[in-house]
């Protein structure tokens, strides 16, 4: 787990990296991961809406999981 300063600056270099390379799986990983980290609500759902938005173009299966936790912030509406 990310726990530092140090850590949070090679989380971005991460992202930085797969967008470089359009690497969209591990976008998703990444995304979440920092969505994971975030202190703030909004923060959250913006990099929960970069993995979900991700894993929809690539059908990757963590779409609907996203999704739901989108949903429960009122980030997302009731299919």
């Amino acid at each position: 787990m990310l726990t530092c300063q140090t850590d949070l600056y090679q989380l971005d270099q991460r992202i930085q990296a797969a967008h470089d390379c359009a690497d969209h799986r591990t976008l998703v990983t990444l995304y979440g991961q920092a969505a994971d980290l975030a202190q703030d609500i909004d923060v959250e759902c913006f990099f929960l809406t970069q993995a979900h938005v991700f894993a929809l173009e690539i059908g990757d299966d963590s779409a609907a999981s996203l999704r739901t936790r989108l949903y429960r912030h009122g980030r997302e509406t009731a299919r």
